[in-house]
């Protein structure tokens, strides 16, 4: 059985990550852009990573620049943009695709475990969410347009 741990990603700062360093943790796994209306949801992102981090919580932030040119910039930019506008402590990775032939596997992963509105399994656009449970598996999916302290009852309930 395929679980999020199972997975690895390129870092913002280049290095190659396995997922699995946080096996036994529930993840918050998020495509963002810096220049998206939905953008101000990285200070809720943060305020779940700094509340819920210590009780087992990792947020994880894929930039994406799939959706209306909104990521135009390249790591060394949206790690900038991320640090000084919204004190992003939570762990951030190199832009991926969400979508299409060079979607990340991840993504791909996240989708086909949990279809989005109406069953469809793209991603319609940045900052759609998913949470993943301590044993790696996808417990549910969020609109971009859920903000970030409406999954508190939900991260609780997964953090058990």
């Amino acid at each position: 059985m395929t679980t999020a741990f199972d997975f690895s990603a390129t870092d913002i700062e280049g290095k190659e990550r396995a997922l699995s360093e946080f096996r036994g943790k529930a993840l918050l796994v998020v495509n963002t852009a810096s220049k998206c209306g939905f953008t101000p949801q990285y200070a809720g992102l943060e305020r779940l990573w700094r509340d819920y981090g210590a009780k087992g919580l990792v947020v994880l932030g894929f930039p994406c620049d799939q959706f209306g040119h909104q990521e135009p910039g390249d790591e060394a930019e949206i790690r900038q943009f991320c640090s000084l506008t919204y004190d992003v402590s939570f762990p951030m990775f190199a832009k991926v695709d969400v979508n299409g032939p060079r979607a990340h596997p991840l993504f791909n992963w996240l989708k086909s475990e949990k279809a989005g509105f109406l069953g469809t399994e793209g991603i319609k656009w940045n900052f759609t969410k998913f949470l993943v449970g301590r044993d790696g598996r996808v417990l549910k999916r969020y609109a971009p347009t859920d903000k970030p302290e409406s999954l508190r009852k939900d991260i609780e309930q997964a953090l058990g």
